[in-house]
């Protein structure tokens, strides 16, 4: 009876002690609570979870070995950060109402305001990958690649063929994939790349001993990086999915959005790219002046304002979601965002519902084909709640929308790798890029306006007469958000 007792009191301690680990751990009251009731009703089961997906790394440092904890390279990036920053602000070139954002994403993520680039609007794979295969055949010096899906396909071959040529040259090339997005690129695929003397690392590689671990947090960002001056970043994957010019028949319509970026913010993502490298690289490189450009002594400012807002479990603050949070807040007219997956969390969704009672014109485009039912009834609540406030949520019908962009007025545009949701937000390795351009929001608006063109405006009162059950199992579905 004694020994009963002892294991029942060993295994309520054990359960307080998991408990206040995720009091302690999570930084979502929300979340939180989820886990909890989760270990306090399923026990075993709920703690299995927890260790596996809940514990938070950012706070744990688990990628305290990357570039960007070097802090003589940050140091010396700050000084940069600082000058030109400073210079760029006062030029008059940005918006007065988005200093805050500007002064945030500077301090938080260490990532300079830069002017003196060209930026140009990618819509579609087709687009992307026409103009990507002329600058790859321009390299000279450097390649760099960072991708969440990579496949062993057309386009994925086309790239590989480039890369190849090019090494042969003499171009330095390096080949970065997430090892769980790229789980179908085999081994031949990439001994073909090695064999060419190009450098190839998995992003922290899936092994069987920490599976759900390092499951939860994947490298989602796209990067490429040519000679330090030419950089590419947003939401399309090296994949002929992503393509609709390869596709005639039977072929799901891919709607999404790409930044080609010739210029200074190029700088930001060359420093990301160094850090995701010598994080999972054996053979990491070091910080070299020759990878990056220097325009900051130039006496005038012109062309396009960016700045590159990156997060992750190795940043302090969750970056990209207080931006978003910031740009949302700022904005004195219109919003229009795009996403594919709309799971906001509660702070977004009142910052939202405020711009909506405040009389600004807000637009949601979302999917009309999911690619996820669970993700589907959990994102339809969230709609709901907006709808009842005046929120006007689209539907995308001529085949699956995957960009994930924001226009805030008229002359703040963001494209990115980041989806509306927890995942993006404080799971995955993210990157946005934000434009403040009166030009590249003009564009923007214009794609999204287009694409409104051959959507649904979802009627309020359909909607919200809809049966109880399915409002009830979507609130259900919702309860699950912090884990989608």
């Amino acid at each position: 009876m004694n020994w009963v007792l002892i294991a029942e009191a060993f295994y309520v301690l054990i359960i307080i002690l998991v408990i206040s680990r995720v009091l302690h751990d999570t930084r979502s009251s929300t979340k939180a609570l989820a886990y909890i009731l989760f270990i306090v009703f399923l026990p075993i089961v709920g703690m299995i979870f927890y260790f596996s997906f809940g514990v938070n790394y950012r706070k744990r440092k688990l990628y305290s070995k990357k570039i960007v904890e070097d802090e003589q390279l940050r140091e010396r990036i700050t000084t940069k950060v600082n000058l030109y920053s400073e210079a760029v602000s006062n030029s008059g070139l940005i918006p007065q109402k988005s200093k805050t954002l500007i002064e945030f994403i500077r301090r938080a993520g260490y990532s300079p305001l830069t002017a003196n680039n060209e930026v140009k609007l990618l819509i579609n794979g087709d687009e992307k990958f026409a103009v990507l295969l002329k600058e790859l055949e321009n390299a000279t010096s450097h390649i760099h690649i960072e991708y969440y899906i990579y496949e062993d396909d057309i386009t994925g071959n086309q790239v590989a063929d480039i890369l190849i040529k090019k090494s042969k040259e003499g171009v330095e090339v390096r080949f970065m994939y997430d090892d769980f997005g790229s789980h179908d690129l085999g081994k031949s695929f990439i001994n073909k790349l090695e064999d060419a003397g190009i450098q190839t690392a998995p992003f922290y590689k899936i092994r069987w001993y920490a599976f759900a671990n390092r499951l939860n947090y994947r490298n989602h960002r796209k990067i490429i990086v040519i000679d330090g001056k030419v950089g590419f970043v947003g939401g399309i994957n090296m994949s002929d999915k992503y393509r609709n010019d390869l596709h005639k028949e039977n072929h799901l319509y891919w709607r999404d959005t790409h930044l080609m970026i010739k210029g200074q913010a190029t700088a930001y993502l060359q420093y990301l790219f160094m850090g995701d490298w010598n994080f999972c690289s054996a053979t990491p490189f070091a910080y070299s002046e020759s990878y990056f450009i220097d325009k900051t002594e130039q006496e005038h400012i012109i062309n396009e304002v960016v700045q590159i807002a990156a997060s992750g479990p190795d940043s302090k603050q969750p970056v990209i979601f207080y931006s978003l949070l910031e740009a949302i807040n700022s904005a004195k007219e219109s919003i229009y965002i795009t996403s594919p997956y709309f799971i906001p969390d509660e702070s977004l969704m009142d910052a939202l519902i405020i711009a909506i009672k405040g009389g600004l014109d807000v637009k949601i485009l979302i999917p009309g084909i999911s690619d996820s039912k669970i993700v589907n009834a959990a994102a339809s609540a969230y709609y709901t709640e907006l709808l009842q406030v005046g929120a006007k949520i689209y539907k995308y019908n001529k085949g699956f929308v995957h960009a994930k962009t924001m226009v805030i007025d008229d002359d703040v545009a963001i494209v990115g790798s980041a989806n509306m949701d927890y995942r993006s937000f404080d799971l995955n390795f993210e990157v946005n890029a934000i434009v403040y351009s009166k030009n590249i929001a003009a564009q923007l608006t214009k794609a999204f306006n287009d694409d409104l063109k051959v959507s649904e405006l979802i009627d309020v009162e359909s909607w919200l007469s809809r049966p109880k059950y399915i409002h009830l199992w979507e609130r259900l579905v919702r309860l699950l958000s912090p884990f989608l």
